[in-house]
């Protein structure tokens, strides 16, 4: 099968990659450095002529609601335009909450997933909670005066590795629309994700937890992120990652 990656390079599409090419299938990876400009569109018909499936990883680091909504938006029309003509199946990674907190980065999920919905093809949705590199993210996002502030958030992350393998078992099983969502095996505080990845890594640095204002923070504190009823659990813990890469990622 031949399967096009979007977003191949970054926390989840090097799995998705590395696991669709352990599985025998011909992958093409859709970067720049490969002559695939995802919001230009150039060279992108070309990259998935003969595609079997595209599987959407892409993100942006922004925490604006605009600026999201304007890179998934154009990434995702661009992406369906490309295989218009084909019946391409179409999977793509959202966030658990997104439709239900669509606020700040959350915003472009949801258009993501409104997009991919509407768009009348073959199509798979597979919602996952944060990574466990999420703690990471977010301890590099705010630092004042070697303090780290993070957010007051209830999370329960999953192993990037295990998002990508159940994104290839969506390609490999045909299109299902809605898929159950993915988290990981328990619930966790992100603050004190962060503070046990800040000891691991050799840093005495403080972690200060606060609560976000607005409906974000509302849903984070809430555990409005949190995985419903009928989610699948991976196994790898926080803490198994932690002792398997070291905090390398």
């Amino acid at each position: 099968m031949r399967v096009a990656v979007a977003g191949g390079t970054g926390t989840v599409g090097r799995h998705v990659v590395s696991h669709a090419r352990a599985a025998g299938h011909d992958v093409v990876v859709l970067s720049r450095s490969g002559g695939v400009d995802l919001i230009t569109g150039a060279g992108l018909a070309a990259a998935v002529a003969g595609a079997d499936a595209v599987i959407d990883v892409t993100s942006i680091q922004t925490l604006s609601a605009s600026a999201s909504r304007r890179f998934f938006g154009t990434v995702t029309a661009n992406l369906l335009a490309a295989t218009r003509e084909n019946p391409v199946h179409h999977v793509a990674l959202s966030i658990v909450g997104a439709r239900q907190a669509p606020h700040g980065y959350y915003a472009g999920k949801a258009l993501h997933e409104e997009l991919v919905a509407a768009s009348g093809r073959h199509w798979s949705i597979l919602r996952a909670t944060q990574f466990h590199e999420f703690s990471a993210q977010v301890l590099a996002q705010a630092k004042v005066l070697g303090v780290h502030v993070v957010p007051q958030m209830r999370s329960q992350p999953v192993a990037a590795s295990e998002v990508a393998s159940a994104l290839l078992h969506l390609v490999e099983s045909g299109a299902s629309g809605d898929a159950p969502d993915l988290a990981g095996p328990r619930e966790e505080r992100m603050a004190d994700l962060a503070r046990r990845y800040l000891q691991r890594t050799g840093s005495s640095a403080r972690v200060v937890e606060i609560r976000l204002p607005g409906a974000l923070g509302a849903a984070m504190a809430g555990g409005g992120l949190l995985p419903g009823p009928g989610a699948r659990l991976g196994s790898q813990t926080f803490a198994e990652w932690l002792d398997q890469d070291g905090g390398r990622g």
